[in-house]
């Protein structure tokens, strides 16, 4: 079933920030944007790539009023160990949700059933805590923070431009569609 305009459900984990540890919990996602963003592990392969190239494309994200969680089902712990460790998560300067209790992977709906751990899942909230967007990706199929980009600003254009749609490739300052009878087979 596709959580597309769907609120996000309740939650409150433990969270790493920066050298501290925080709570975190649906509440923080209402009244601006957010990327929740769900992998498999921390101390793997495919997703440190994919974590640092968050982080070094997360002033762009700030820039749109755009905040980032990343999630696993690691403790908030051994997230701080990773950045402690690792040079690619050492950089990150967003909100790092441990979900050992998989209440938040399940209420995302990527937990991987009898394993405990999440697949690639990548959630756009709107300020309203309503999922604008969601990707789901294989095990070895790693994200693009550029790409994820183009897709934050296509969802903030139409919810500030009613009447429009981004259509494919649409790129900030392109032209938009305004659906209407007029335009039916004319794309």
């Amino acid at each position: 079933m596709s959580l597309i305009n769907t609120t996000v459900k309740p939650f409150t984990a433990q969270a790493y920030k920066e050298g501290k540890f925080l709570s975190v919990s649906d509440a923080d996602l209402k009244g601006k944007w957010s990327v929740v963003f769900f992998y498999p592990a921390d101390f793997t392969f495919v997703c440190p790539t994919e974590l640092e190239d968050l982080a070094d494309n997360y002033a762009e994200f700030q820039k749109l009023g755009v905040e980032i969680y990343s999630v696993s089902t690691d403790t908030h712990f051994s997230h701080k160990a990773w950045a402690d460790t690792s040079p690619a998560i050492g950089k990150i300067k967003y909100t790092m949700i441990g979900d050992p209790s998989g209440v938040v992977t399940t209420n995302f709906e990527v937990m991987r059933e009898g394993q405990g751990l999440a697949d690639r899942g990548t959630f756009l909230v709107d300020p309203d805590g309503v999922i604008q967007f969601m990707e789901i990706t294989a095990e070895g199929i790693g994200r693009n923070a550029a790409e994820l980009l183009r897709k934050v600003k296509a969802a903030q254009y139409v919810r500030n431009h009613p009447g429009e749609v981004c259509p494919a490739k649409w790129e900030e300052g392109e032209k938009t569609l305004a659906p209407s009878l007029d335009l039916v087979g004319k794309i």
